[in-house]
């Protein structure tokens, strides 16, 4: 059973995607993706209409994920943020997010989406755990996650290829008891 939710703040959105967002979602971020989301996220520069649509579409009815979006003041769709990979038996699940114009970096957003989707995983899904992996060019993410409560956990050394350098791929998670420290201070 999905859940609704949603939070606002200085007028920028986070909320549920919904079927109806797949068309604007893949018009305004995938038409082509900024080469520098795709490179931060491991992902290629461009999809097809149907890859995307069809992917978010499937997503949104799946059971063992949600999907949040992030909406700017003027109604564009500029990130998500996603719990995914959901095991409901031990609790525990994948992060991601992704901003996907450069423009829209640097002003906190994305680390307010961070803990606003953690403190969702934890309050309302009561997982026990919330882990997620990040590039380490990607310097200003896993900053935002260690300030989230992230910890490092592992590190894969060199396993990422972006085009000119290996790069290490940096395991990383909050657990429940961790949170917990968090919100009560």
């Amino acid at each position: 059973m999905k859940i609704e939710q949603t939070w606002e703040n200085d007028g920028f959105l986070l909320r549920p995607a919904r079927t109806e967002d797949a068309e604007e979602y893949f018009s305004q971020n995938f038409n082509p993706l900024d080469r520098e989301v795709a490179r931060l996220t491991g992902s290629k520069e461009v999809f097809t209409h149907d890859e995307v649509v069809n992917f978010f579409i499937k997503c949104i009815g799946e059971d063992d994920r949600y999907d949040f979006l992030i909406i700017a003041p003027d109604g564009r769709i500029i990130g998500e943020s996603v719990i995914n990979e959901i095991d409901w038996d031990s609790r525990s699940a994948n992060y991601r997010i992704s901003l996907f114009h450069s423009n829209e970096r640097g002003k906190g957003i994305g680390s307010w989406a961070i803990k606003k989707t953690r403190d969702f995983a934890f309050e309302r899904l009561k997982l026990h755990r919330l882990e997620l992996d990040v590039f380490s060019f990607n310097t200003r993410a896993e900053k935002a996650y260690i300030t989230a409560g992230f910890k490092r956990e592992g590190v894969l050394r060199d396993a990422i290829w972006d085009g000119e350098n290996y790069a290490d791929d940096i395991l990383m998670a909050i657990l429940e008891k961790e949170w917990k420290q968090i919100k009560d201070n």
